[in-house]
């Protein structure tokens, strides 16, 4: 399975926290809630374009 690195940006504060690896071969933008530190909080992070 083909993966692609990404980059997950908080909602809230548009810090650039985290990144992951997630298929090719999705059709939805990846949205996951995590901790922020900047927010210090779990908020939802989106994947960036």
């Amino acid at each position: 399975m083909a993966q692609e690195k990404i980059t997950l940006v908080c909602s809230i504060c548009q810090a650039r926290n985290y990144q992951v690896s997630v298929n090719t071969q999705r059709t939805t933008r990846f949205t996951i809630k995590k901790y922020c530190p900047h927010c210090q909080k779990q908020t939802v992070h989106q994947e960036t374009r």
